[in-house]
């Protein structure tokens, strides 16, 4: 353990880690760190892992109505990126201690979060486009900034989906472009699903650093090299204008820009709304873990036959006897 309670040299070894941290050096498993650094990695990745999960869901439920063969193979292969990289970030936290299993029973019980983007319905094949779009351009700055954070597993998981979360951002604006030079019907269906989405795409980030109980130890030991502010601003620097250009309408009238203060100024979501979703109040949230369920049940026959063959013991003894510049997935 690696609390001032249990520890007489913790302010020593505290004053070591912060000290490679402000050099820039990597995190590794069998690093020193304190309690609070375990457990805020283990939270934060818990959840990533959770939402990658979830997330394959909004969009798995159009792979039947996909509009072309073109369009269904690449929303097919989205889908099961999303999966895997579940897979690497319930790995890349278990280099911290807690078992995968735990993570999955947390998640399906509804103890642990996922993000609430992935609570909303897709309701129309453009919101598929949307998503795909500005919810995975969304995590691609997310994820290009935590990559440059203080974990090393972590790290190296990120730059791993990063590759794959490029392509489904260009799947979504493809897709985005049809649908904006396509017929009326398909613009006002494009235009609509963008009005639904816009308010979730905001609180995509985490709530405004003042309301962020997290933030602060997250950016102190590295994890967190910006805030969720920092990290919105740029989402609408780089998303904004090339929403502007497709001639779609942001619906928001107070969504300018400040140059004085070089910021984009915006309405402020109904936040009291996003704790609510986080908790498992979202409109899809209970139909989302149910089907999460439901499919973690029809798999048991397969877990049962590994652990009955020692297969699944030996993946684990593998996994933990791996080197740790290697452990991401």
């Amino acid at each position: 353990m690696s609390s001032p309670q249990t520890d007489p040299r913790y302010e020593e070894k505290l004053a070591e880690f912060e000290a490679r941290i402000a050099r820039g050096e990597k995190i590794e498993p069998d690093d020193w760190m304190p309690d609070e650094y375990r457990r805020q990695l283990i939270r934060l990745i818990q959840q990533h892992a959770n939402s990658e999960v979830i997330g394959a869901l909004p969009e798995g439920t159009w792979i039947p109505y996909a509009p072309t063969f073109k369009r269904k193979k690449a929303l097919v292969a989205k889908v099961q990126d999303e999966v895997g990289h579940g897979l690497m970030l319930y790995r890349a936290a278990e280099t911290l201690g807690k078992p995968r299993e735990e993570m999955i029973e947390e998640m399906l019980s509804g103890k642990s979060k996922w993000s609430l983007v992935f609570a909303y319905p897709a309701e129309t094949w453009a919101d598929v486009a949307i998503i795909a779009w500005l919810i995975d351009g969304g995590a691609i700055v997310n994820q290009t900034i935590m990559a440059t954070g203080s974990y090393a597993p972590y790290c190296r998981a990120l730059k791993r989906i990063i590759y794959e979360e490029s392509f489904h951002l260009k799947h979504g604006f493809d897709m985005v472009v049809t649908l904006a030079e396509g017929t009326k019907r398909q613009r006002d269906m494009l235009q609509d699903a963008l009005n639904r989405w816009w308010e979730p795409i905001i609180m995509f980030f985490g709530p405004p650093d003042t309301l962020s109980k997290h933030t602060p130890v997250l950016k102190r030991w590295g994890v967190k090299p910006k805030t969720n502010d920092e990290q919105r601003q740029i989402f609408l620097r780089k998303f904004v204008p090339q929403i502007l250009d497709l001639g779609l309408t942001i619906p928001d009238p107070n969504l300018r820009y400040d140059e004085e203060n070089d910021r984009w100024l915006y309405t402020e979501p109904d936040w009291d709304k996003f704790f609510d979703i986080i908790r498992g109040n979202g409109p899809m949230s209970k139909e989302r873990l149910a089907v999460r369920r439901l499919a973690h049940e029809e798999g048991r026959w397969v877990r049962e036959a590994l652990e009955a063959t020692g297969i699944a013991r030996q993946l684990r003894e593998a996994a933990v006897a791996a080197p740790s510049s290697s452990v991401v997935a």
